[in-house]
């Protein structure tokens, strides 16, 4: 269930939730198609939140993904790249308002320590497709980059599918 405050910021902006990711989000554009049904480019807006756990599971693509800030408390993007660094950047309107998570990183994001919610879209071109979809395993990640392990089992959800489609 979520507050008031939420569900017209949801409504306003015609919002549902993210299958496997997780937030609430809505595809705003995608660009013409070509023979394999690949968009040439894609966007969404997605709204983070503590409340009920409206968060971006650990999660890669093989596209980088340009992510924006648009209103609300900041939000810590984790990256795990992978030679094996991890770095955690902060969107916001006095951070990063754009960042562009390069293919191939593991990614997940949260809304900042202090804050409720956060309004933000990511773009890609080419567009996104669910095949492109990886879901992080908490265990398999937290061994790779122990350093960062807390961080990395808060971003993700147990038992949860790694994949958006059967077809990838």
């Amino acid at each position: 269930m979520l507050s008031e405050e939420l569900a017209g910021i949801a409504a306003q902006y015609g919002l549902s939730p993210l299958p496997v990711e997780g937030g609430l989000f809505r595809r705003t554009w995608a660009g013409p198609e070509d023979a394999t049904g690949r968009p040439a480019g894609s966007a969404i807006i997605v709204l983070l939140a503590v409340e009920a756990e409206l968060f971006s599971a650990m999660h890669r693509l093989p596209i980088d993904e340009v992510w924006h800030f648009y209103r609300g408390d900041p939000i810590e993007l984790l990256l795990l790249d992978p030679d094996g660094g991890s770095r955690v950047e902060v969107l916001g309107s006095t951070q990063h308002v754009q960042f562009t998570v390069p293919a191939g990183t593991w990614m997940g994001a949260r809304v900042a320590d202090g804050g409720r919610w956060a309004l933000c879209g990511t773009t890609m071109a080419p567009g996104f497709v669910e095949s492109d979809y990886e879901g992080g395993d908490a265990d398999a990640l937290s061994a790779r980059y122990p350093d960062v392990a807390d961080h990395i089992r808060a971003l993700c959800r147990p038992g949860a599918p790694t994949r958006m489609s059967d077809d990838a």
